[in-house]
């Protein structure tokens, strides 16, 4: 849209744009020079001398799903913050150098509270190999919470969401299915799982880990052509990643991508396992590899105990379609725009269960 047509529609709302179309009209004409718009991470100028580019990312930290599954537990809100950034550099292939916070809380927060926020923040850091280096303490109406990662990559191996072509394997690494299993656990829709195998399941819901090394693994050996941080779901993430190289998609239903556990429990609740795979909060990355290198990049992740399936391929026209049992279909998958009805952020965790036993096997 033209200059003019917007500054005409500038006393609408965001809701009335929504975040692609802001993205669109607002955002590209301002920032489309940068050399990292559009992705997960941006660039940070560096020396031409230098053997590394430098990348940065920001995310605040939403209510952890957790706490409203009886986690409440402000160790777990610390512990996102970081996942959320660590992702996004998993995204450009980065190695994590460090972690600035910011923490805006209420006055009435409880020390041991705020000591429980640090705690999270810092294991989540060290997991993932670097530490906080400095940030923000302010007071604010309500607990807030913003991180800041910085990374760097190798000279010329930064991933990005361009770079994909027709024809490329469409990986998804890592184990998707561990939040929302808990979420059926707790919820009584896997009565007969036994307690032992529900420890893994709560582990991986309540301290997911950014697939940082794979990222790094796949940058560094070149056999990534594209990726993005699936934060969102898997529907808004293979649509982004699409749209950044001018592509459609056809994404394979019948893949077998949930570990043993939460198929399981997709078992007793009667749940698609694919419907389990399209939501958000176990933080994979959607890759794009030339076909030919796609069975070494599932091979090379998988050697370093990292879970890496095949879930479609791109294609140069068609939209973006589902295969089932051999056929063809328009994928109406499940949406996340924000400042739109579909923001994860509109809906309820009952909204979301529901939503999972009605897709039924």
């Amino acid at each position: 849209m033209a200059a003019d047509t917007a500054a005409r529609e500038r006393g609408s709302s965001l809701g009335n744009y929504g975040e692609r179309r802001l993205v669109a009209e607002l955002l590209e004409d301002r920032y489309r020079d940068t050399a990292s718009f559009g992705d997960d991470s941006a660039v940070i100028p560096a020396l031409p001398s230098w053997p590394y580019e430098l990348v940065a990312t920001t995310d605040p930290c939403p209510e952890p799903l957790v706490a409203s599954l009886g986690w409440d537990d402000f160790y777990y809100h610390g512990w996102l913050l970081g996942t959320i950034n660590f992702s996004d550099l998993a995204a450009a292939g980065a190695e994590p150098l460090g972690l600035l916070v910011s923490y805006l809380l209420p006055e009435g927060l409880a020390v041991d509270d705020f000591i429980r926020i640090m705690d999270g923040v810092d294991a989540c850091a060290r997991r993932h190999g670097t530490q906080v280096i400095g940030g923000n303490l302010g007071d604010g109406p309500s607990v807030q919470l913003t991180g800041t990662a910085i990374g760097a990559c190798d000279a010329g191996k930064r991933l990005s969401r361009k770079g994909a072509s027709a024809g490329d394997a469409l990986l998804l690494v890592g184990s998707p299915g561990y939040l929302w299993s808990a979420a059926l656990v707790r919820q009584g829709y896997a009565k007969m799982m036994p307690a032992a195998d529900t420890v893994p399941v709560f582990k991986r819901a309540l301290e997911p880990v950014a697939q940082v090394a794979a990222g790094r693994l796949l940058s560094q050996t070149g056999l990534a052509r594209a990726a993005i941080d699936v934060s969102d779901g898997l529907y808004p993430s293979v649509q982004a990643l699409c749209h950044a190289n001018g592509l459609g998609a056809v994404i394979d239903a019948d893949a077998d991508i949930l570990d043993d556990l939460p198929r399981e429990i997709c078992a007793m609740a009667g749940v698609d396992p694919f419907a389990m795979t399209q939501l958000w909060g176990d933080w994979t990355l959607l890759v794009a590899t030339r076909e030919q290198d796609a069975e070494q990049a599932i091979e090379s992740l998988r050697a370093v105990d990292v879970a890496c399936h095949r879930i479609g391929w791109l294609q140069s026209a068609g939209g973006t379609q589902l295969s089932r049992a051999g056929q063809l279909s328009p994928w109406r998958g499940k949406d996340a725009e924000r400042f739109t009805g579909s923001s994860w952020g509109r809906s309820k965790l009952s909204d979301y269960i529901a939503e999972l036993v009605q897709a039924r096997t």
